[in-house]
């Protein structure tokens, strides 16, 4: 095997890897500090005046101010909250019913579940105050 194409194959093996970070939109970053705190109950590993930051395993998600959203996807836009789902997180759980009383004792209002769905796994489904889209599942 020829050098380069031995360095294509470990460059193709090493990437793109893991999600290192999600950078999520929010109009009112201390309400969604305070839900993610809250709901999730994991420490900000990170914060400054227009984010914070939360870490899911080996992810990172950043709350930031939907003001400062801009300057990182120009000349793309922002769409604004009410432009509807185009995406959710699922998080694996070992009982869906359990984390859903576990989470409505955390004030989570649910939009869906649990329901167990054709494709064999069981979810439930809430939204966070920016808008965004979570499911637990298993």
């Amino acid at each position: 095997m020829s050098e380069l194409t031995q360095r294509d194959e470990e460059t193709q093996a090493a990437w793109p890897g893991g999600i290192a970070a999600i950078t999520l939109f929010v109009e009112d970053l201390a309400a969604a500090k305070g839900f993610y705190g809250d709901v999730f109950q994991l420490p900000v590993v990170f914060e400054d005046d227009n984010s914070t930051v939360f870490k899911f395993g080996d992810t990172l998600v950043n709350l930031l101010e939907a003001s400062e959203a801009p300057a990182l996807v120009a000349p793309a836009t922002v769409a604004p909250p009410d432009a509807g789902v185009r995406f959710q997180f699922t998080l694996d759980v070992d009982d869906v019913d359990a984390m859903v009383d576990e989470l409505k004792s955390r004030g989570v209002e649910l939009l869906n579940g649990p329901m167990d769905r054709p494709w064999g796994i069981r979810t439930a489904s809430f939204r966070d105050p920016g808008g965004h889209i979570w499911e637990v599942a298993h």
